[in-house]
């Protein structure tokens, strides 16, 4: 007869490590829930039953710790950590699933988890079970037995582990598995704070074990001991036998194993189905039917499923019309893969490669039939100027999909070839990039026309706080992991292949599977964009401007190299002027760049601060905040951080930009991207043109390296005046700031005779500049301490400029409680057009943690606001641009700039319609007003 199997989960030890595998990418759903530790252990829990089928399943939780433990030695565990907010959050929901699940849940007051499974372990072995205890915590090890055993969930691609009792007398060098206990109580644990011996560590005690097998051995026998290590173990021999105490695991806990309570059964669908639609777990929900298939209800019934299991295959296409419709026969009925990650390995796809010009035929004949496509072009480089296509993979059917493969010979007589499906605006394209391949077709003549459907576009604004490649949503959303690059081509290296060198069908695989996943999240994305009510942003808004941002990184802009040639010898010149000064006045010589050599000389040397700050490694710390806080007070320090800057300004930018001239163009093409800030702003890469300084006189000089193509044209700026400010009065509707914009006040003037109640003609400089301050500093969150290090006053001082700011402005100081009690209840903010924020700190019980998304609650729907205006913007005057077939291009976009070069026979005509069109571009209660400039460079435009 079979023997009976047992599993006991350690629920906690399974929660924070699932939590802790998603740190880096968490997983947060429509609601800013943070859903990685629920994630993580159900995947656990779900991976052990698919994987063993176990009789008898049970999950123990730690309840109030332990306090027969506490009481022996109240520090016990009291260096760990406050349990982080997701953890807290995720266990109701973790235990709500196991009742639905019909999982026992085992707790009891003052035991932790480790002795409840220990007790049912011993209690289960005497009934006859073999006992699997499902925890990575090493210190189950001293259970082990003929009968139980240590099972270790996999982790980070390797498989689980199972200890029996080899392993541990093997791992832990003991010859028997009680044993364990002796070595953590020798060793101690920094976890749990179990104090062990001093100067005993992992190697120290297996030897003692191998020569005296316990504790209580070793100290019979401590006049073996040699010199300081008989006096330590001698003078601890009370704090070793606590400590053994504390990592011994009890087995009389008050819990009962009684075989018919702990009975694995089929679950209640519709309840799990309701948690897991909440958390948007929905591939765990589909999946569970399959887990159960073979389990017995809570009556005893089974509930049996077919299953069908195909392999995948990657196929060539036909090359005769005898087969011509095997290439477009459908796949076979994916098989349900729970355990883990569905795989190409697993999973039966029907994946092929195109090759030949018949089949390319047929192929293409079968895209041009279809109303919605996705697509993925496989490229050599990342440059849209130089890079080659060597294929183009299409899905437009879940597990299916084609690979046209592409000589580099023949790019463009096989890209004309599918010219028509590209160009078909009846047909909607589906892709994980679509403004890269715009601009890769772009070279080979050919336009992507059509509705357009954006996977990475569509995720950044359901969850734009997450990372959006193709391989996490693929994991997140169809429980499927893709395959690598690197586990194709190799890691990087002098060994390290191209894709091209790999045999054919393995490149079809990674291309396939790309444009398959894309075409499947699209059905997911497009059902969750209309149910957060942001089909209309991602569809009028985000879509649009992508072809916008497209035409305008293709465009790029020119270079003056010879000025910044000549800048950067003045650059030079100015930074070793700047070094003789400072060794003069520090009177030595030394390595500015070295932080610890700076450290040195002025913490040491010249003693500017009686105690410095240092650093982890304990070197003094130079940052640039300590150094800002000493610059008033010393010349040197003043003299230290302008070399910085202009190093920094020769560094990045002046000897950085003419290497980003690209030789076929002849300019610069930065590359902007929609899903990098949370806000909804742009960003700029490769090279960043939106960080180019502008506050310093050296910065600003960077800005005249770019000019206009030719003497026709003329360099345009038109920038949004204060669109910040104005949008926040008109989301507080305060009546006072409303009117000063609508009367085209001075803003920060009229906001200074407010809080000091003078005319507006009697505003000092510093009182306007005061005011101008706590303006923006109300959209940032200022509180009164960093104001006061900003304006050089007292914190009281700040505090009265803050508080007569909220008298005179009652209305803001509401719409920032309002925005604030919303993002509690709510989890998220909004900008004007619906762009949501998720906060999911927002109701932490860390102060620190929580005021930072207070201050995004108020300040994300500003700068949200103020990216979606700018959009709109740009969607209209490329319109005006390309129905006017306008010789004038718009080139940059630096989050309240833009930049066009213009057509000297244009400029008149041109600056009124974009003024018009920016001005416009949405209808506030407060007036949108643009300044316009222009130039022989970027800076005189400015």
């Amino acid at each position: 007869m079979k023997q009976k199997r047992l599993f006991l989960l350690d629920a906690y030890a399974l929660i924070f490590r699932g939590y802790y595998a998603l740190i880096k990418n968490p997983r947060i759903n429509s609601k800013g829930l943070d859903t990685s530790a629920i994630l993580g252990f159900t995947n656990s829990l779900l991976d052990v039953i698919k994987r063993e089928n176990p009789d008898h399943l049970a999950v123990a939780f730690d309840k109030g710790g332990s306090h027969i433990r506490s009481e022996a030695f109240p520090e016990y565990k009291s260096n760990r950590q406050e349990t982080p907010e997701a953890i807290k959050i995720a266990v109701p929901y973790i235990q709500e699933i196991l009742k639905a699940m019909h999982i026992p849940i085992i707790e009891k007051e003052g035991f932790e988890a480790d002795d409840l499974i220990g007790t049912l372990s011993k209690q289960a072995e005497k009934a006859g079970y073999q006992t699997f205890m499902v925890t990575p915590d090493k210190d189950f090890a001293q259970l082990v037995s003929e009968n139980i055993f240590m099972y270790k969930p996999s982790r980070m691609g390797n498989g689980i582990e199972i200890w029996g009792i080899p392993e541990v007398q093997a791992k832990f060098e003991v010859e028997r598995p009680e044993q364990v206990i002796d070595y953590l109580g020798m060793m101690g644990d920094a976890v749990d704070n179990i104090p062990g011996l001093p100067g005993v560590g992992d190697k120290t005690a297996k030897k003692f074990l191998k020569a005296y097998g316990t504790m209580e051995n070793l100290f019979e026998h401590t006049h073996e001991l040699k010199g300081k290590m008989r006096e330590k173990v001698e003078a601890n021999k009370e704090l070793g036998l606590l400590s053994k105490e504390l990592a011994t695991i009890m087995l009389d806990c008050p819990v009962e194993f009684h075989e018919e309570d702990y009975l694995l059964n089929h679950p209640d669908l519709e309840k799990t189905n309701e948690i897991f639609k909440e958390l948007e777990f929905r591939r765990i929900a589909d999946s569970l039917p399959t887990i159960f298939k073979s389990f017995p209800t809570i009556d005893g019934e089974k509930i049996e499923l077919k299953v069908e299991n195909t392999k995948n295959t990657t196929q060539t296409a036909p090359t005769s019309e005898s087969h011509q419709f095997d290439l477009f026969s459908a796949p076979s009925t994916a098989t349900e893969i729970v355990s883990g990650y569905q795989t190409i390995e697993n999973n039966n796809q029907l994946y092929q490669y195109v090759d030949t010009a018949f089949s390319r035929k047929l192929l293409l004949q079968k895209l041009t039939e279809q109303p919605s496509v996705a697509f993925h072009i496989e490229t050599i480089g990342a440059n849209c100027f130089d890079a080659a296509i060597i294929g183009i993979s299409f899905s437009y059917e879940k597990g299916k999909g084609y690979f046209v493969t592409i000589n580099t010979e023949k790019q463009t007589e096989i890209l004309n070839e599918f010219k028509v499906f590209f160009e078909n605006s009846t047909i909607e394209k589906t892709t994980t990039d679509s403004k890269y391949f715009i601009k890769i077709l772009h070279k080979f003549n050919i336009e992507l026309k059509g509705k357009l459907f954006d996977t990475r576009l569509a995720h950044y604004l359901l969850h734009p706080d997450m990372r959006h490649d193709i391989s996490v949503l693929a994991e997140t959303y169809l429980n499927y992991r893709p395959l690598t690059l690197e586990s194709l081509i190799g890691k990087t290296g002098k060994n390290q292949l191209s894709l091209p060198q790999i045999e054919l069908s393995k490149q079809a695989n990674y291309a396939i599977e790309i444009a398959d996943i894309s075409f499947q999240l699209k059905q997911i994305f497009e059902k969750e964009l209309e149910q957060n009510n942001l089909t209309k942003l991602y569809t009028e808004i985000e879509l649009p401007v992508l072809r916008v941002l497209a035409a305008m990184e293709l465009e790029g802009i020119k270079l003056d190299d010879v000025f910044l040639n000549s800048l950067a010898d003045d650059l030079t010149s100015d930074i070793k002027k700047l070094e003789e000064t400072i060794y003069k006045e520090a009177d030595i010589e030394f390595n500015l760049a070295s932080p610890k050599q700076l450290g040195d000389v002025l913490f040491e040397h010249l003693k500017l601060v009686e105690k410095p700050k240092k650093t982890k490694t304990g070197q003094y710390a130079t940052g640039e905040e300590i150094l800002s806080k000493l610059a008033p007070k010393h010349q040197i320090v003043k003299d230290i951080l302008e070399w910085r800057s202009l190093v920094k300004l020769k560094n990045t930018y002046v000897d950085a930009l003419p290497k980003e001239v690209n030789p076929i163009t002849g300019r610069i093409h930065t590359t902007y991207s929609q899903s990098v800030a949370a806000t909804g702003r742009l960003s700029s890469n490769n090279p960043n043109l939106q960080n180019i300084p502008i506050r310093t006189e050296r910065g600003r000089q960077v800005r005249k390296a770019f000019v206009p193509r030719n003497e026709e044209y003329t360099l345009v700026a038109a920038d949004y005046s204060q669109i910040e400010l104005r949008i926040i009065a008109a989301l507080s509707e305060d009546e006072s700031l409303i009117e000063s914009f609508s009367r085209g006040e001075d803003i920060h003037a009229a906001t200074a005779a407010k809080i000091f109640r003078i005319n507006l003609n009697e505003v000092t400089r510093e009182q306007r500049g005061d005011a101008k301050a706590v303006n923006f500093g109300i959209i940032y969150g200022q509180g009164a301490f960093t104001l006061a290090q900003q304006l050089n006053k007292s914190r009281g001082e700040a505090k009265e400029l803050i508080d007569n700011y909220y008298k005179t402005f009652p209305k803001l100081k509401q719409y920032i409680a309002n925005q604030i009690e919303f993002a509690r209840e709510n989890g998220y903010v909004e900008t004007i057009l619906n762009r949501r924020r998720y906060l999911k700190n927002i109701n932490s019980q860390n102060a620190i943690v929580r005021s930072a998304d207070e201050r995004n609650a108020v300040n994300a729907p500003i700068q949200g606001s103020a990216a979606d205006i700018i959009k709109i913007a740009m969607i209209k005057i490329q319109q005006l641009l390309n129905e006017g077939n306008y010789k004038s291009k718009m080139l940059l976009q630096v989050h309240d700039e833009l930049v066009f070069d213009m057509h000297n026979s244009e400029i008149e005509s041109l600056k009124t319609r974009i003024k018009n069109e920016m001005e416009h571009a949405f209808k506030l209660s407060v007036p949108l007003t643009v300044d316009l400039g222009e130039g022989k460079n970027w800076l005189e435009a400015h």
